[in-house]
């Protein structure tokens, strides 16, 4: 079993944009969604990526914060394709930009589609208390706000939320 341990931040500015050494367009959607999980009926996301050149199949524990039981298995890229087809809600699209800041990658993910307009940078770290440098493009933290989780961009995405909510996490 493994644990991902990682933190969600909203991002300020551009500034993230030169530092990025990489881009990965990624394109995914869920087997299960967002009332199965908020009910409780499930206590796992079952997710099909299309990343690159690659494709995976990923299971996540429900749980809010930023800890939780992960796990991915690689696909044929043909198969994932049959699969998304499958998937419940709408396909969150993006592009993950690779920005390393201090000992650190971060992820920088720009959505597209419904989503269009919400950019979040995430970390993943070793343990819950690793410290690690905050980028000057930082911004408030996302991690407890569950709407910032992929299944709910795909339940409710970005373009339906109001201006509290694209405010910001505390909205």
């Amino acid at each position: 079993m493994g644990i991902e341990i990682e933190r969600k931040f909203m991002v300020t500015g551009e500034g993230w944009r030169d530092a990025a050494h990489a881009v990965i367009p990624m394109a995914q959607g869920y087997l299960n969604d967002q009332s199965s999980m908020d009910e409780g009926r499930q206590r796992a996301s079952v997710r099909v990526r299309l990343e690159g050149d690659g494709a995976f199949l990923n299971i996540k524990s429900r749980e809010l914060g930023h800890s939780r039981q992960e796990f991915e298995y690689p696909l044929p890229v043909s198969e994932a394709r049959e699969l998304l087809a499958l998937c419940v809600g709408g396909l969150v699209e993006k592009h993950r930009h690779l920005v390393r800041h201090g000992d650190h990658l971060w992820e920088v993910d720009e959505f597209l589609g419904d989503n269009a307009g919400l950019v979040v940078a995430e970390i993943e770290l070793e343990s819950a208390g690793e410290a690690f440098e905050h980028p000057p493009w930082l911004g408030v933290e996302a991690t407890d706000c569950p709407r910032y989780y992929n299944l709910a961009l795909a339940a409710r995405p970005y373009s339906l939320w109001s201006d509290a909510e694209r405010a910001g996490p505390a909205a």
